[in-house]
């Protein structure tokens, strides 16, 4: 079964839904998923060096109170799942173009799941600065790729237009929100949906549902 997953690294909603998705596929080992990882930067005019996130999150969602609120519901659900959100170590909120063409890259060598749950991991519960190109570099090394090559290509931003393609192409089909679930170009989930809803959705999809 093909999965397309539209996420942004620096959506904490996006690395509990993947947390949660897995879940769902574990519980469904006849299913052999083919996860393939499509950017939406949910803000590509971010300033390259990023910004101070505190100040950046609590201006678009209202106030820090509204902030301390959200944290504290995702650090609850994220628990649930094996994730230790730690907000208070995230510094900025950086520019996640290079992060996404990192992701880009190590899809050609079938390291993309490891290298994004590498990315969600170090900015959700290290505070990592994954806008920061050394940064990657040793996340991608950690992953499993050359780094060598992989920091000579993320200072080219070659794969910058094939990543704003992409994006064009999904906002165009109407995708505003990350995450968002493709299964097998057919059926589609909006949200970090509970493992249950996936599992339903598996079955619809076993069905032929959407054909």
């Amino acid at each position: 079964m093909r999965i397309d997953v539209v996420s942004d690294m620096v959506c904490p909603w996006c690395y509990l839904g993947k947390r949660r998705l897995e879940t769902a596929l574990a519980s469904r080992p006849d299913i052999e998923a083919d996860i393939q990882w499509l950017p939406f930067e949910l803000n590509p005019a971010m300033p390259e060096g990023g910004l101070p996130r505190e100040e950046y999150l609590a201006a678009r969602l209202g106030g820090l109170a509204a902030l301390r609120e959200a944290q504290a519901r995702l650090t609850d659900l994220g628990a649930r799942e094996g994730i230790t959100y730690r907000f208070d170590r995230i510094a900025r909120s950086p520019n996640t173009r290079r992060a996404h063409a990192l992701v880009r890259i190590a899809a050609e060598t079938g390291r993309q799941d490891a290298t994004i749950d590498a990315l969600f991991r170090g900015y959700f519960e290290s505070g990592e600065d994954i806008g920061d190109l050394d940064t990657l570099v040793r996340i991608a090394t950690g992953a499993g790729l050359d780094g060598a090559a992989v920091e000579a290509r993320l200072r080219t931003d070659g794969d910058g237009p094939a990543i704003e393609a992409i994006e064009r192409e999904i906002r165009a089909a109407g995708i505003s929100g990350v995450p968002f679930f493709i299964l097998d170009r057919r059926l589609t989930l909006s949200g970090a949906q509970e493992p249950q809803v996936f599992e339903s959705a598996f079955r619809q999809v076993d069905s032929g549902a959407g054909e």
